[in-house]
């Protein structure tokens, strides 16, 4: 069974025919985050970061302007689940990859970004490079992460809470999100100043029957509906209530044991090749260093 997770988990890195990153080189770099930091323990979850990933997606979708972008200059509508992946690489790399493997990525992204923009079917100009924009998807993607781990694999002290928020600041800082949350109070008061702002969209409706309706390998492919419930689940009340996501798209009474059961399997089952084994062979430590601690 373990195996069989192993395989499954694995794939969620995995983009067919795109780019390949080896985390094992240069031996000895550093990456932007150490090895014994929250985030290399959150990251190697793939649970958490499937969750995690599509509760950050749906905040991200409840700003306009992120909406806008983010619809109208990707691949989500037409192939949701490469996309995931492809941001769930640039992920691995901004956590696990050397220090000069991750500021050439997050460079590559910037220019990427200098040339998305446009207006708002409201009428309001944006632009992906814009600080405030950025900061708001680099907030939602920590909050995403850091709340699946937390909620779903092992309780994180307030203490280490922080830590993580804090641990993004270099990564935030090369991809221009130069007011990212440095700590869980700082989230909480981005959210609030944000909350105005936030409005309903049927696009956000149509993320989400995207994402149940793709293909997920292995064993969690049984779980992917709860999966998506326990994503929404995470979602801050006072969001879901701007989004109208009511009681239908949360998690059933019984799934989240089950769900749970799935995120710590994951925590303690080492995936050789995926790239938290890979760093951590870079850092001269075993392979399976992080499932060991």
């Amino acid at each position: 069974m373990k195996a069989r997770f192993a395989d499954a988990a694995k794939a969620l890195f995995e983009i067919p025919g795109g780019p390949h990153v080896d985390f094992t080189k240069p031996a000895g770099e550093p990456a932007l985050a150490a090895p014994d930091s929250v985030s290399w323990r959150v990251f190697k979850n793939p649970v958490a970061l499937f969750v995690g990933g599509v509760t950050a997606v749906i905040l991200e979708l409840a700003e306009p302007r992120v909406r806008t972008g983010v619809w109208e200059h990707s691949s989500f509508r037409a192939d949701p689940m490469t996309r995931l992946k492809r941001t769930g690489l640039a992920a691995m790399v901004t956590v696990y990859g050397a220090r000069s493997t991750a500021e050439a990525m997050i460079a590559g992204v910037g220019r990427q970004h200098a040339r998305v923009g446009g207006v708002t079917p409201g009428g309001e100009a944006y632009q992906a490079s814009d600080v405030a924009l950025l900061d708001w998807v680099q907030a939602t993607a920590s909050f995403g992460f850091l709340s699946a781990y937390h909620t779903l694999v092992a309780p994180l002290s307030t203490e280490d809470r922080d830590r993580f928020y804090a641990e993004a600041g270099p990564a935030a800082r090369l991809y221009g999100a130069l007011g990212a949350p440095a700590s869980e109070a700082a989230w909480e008061a981005q959210l609030a100043a944000m909350l105005p702002r936030l409005e309903r969209s049927d696009i956000v409706l149509e993320f989400l029957h995207l994402m149940r309706g793709v293909k997920v390998a292995g064993p969690l492919s049984r779980l992917q509906h709860p999966l998506i419930r326990a994503a929404v689940g995470l979602v801050p009340e006072e969001v879901r209530a701007v989004l109208g996501l009511g009681r239908e798209w949360l998690p059933r009474p019984l799934e989240f044991p089950v769900i749970r059961a799935a995120a710590r399997l994951a925590d303690r089952t080492p995936i050789p090749g995926a790239p938290p084994w890979e760093a951590s062979v870079r850092m001269g430590l075993p392979g399976n260093w992080l499932y060991r601690r």
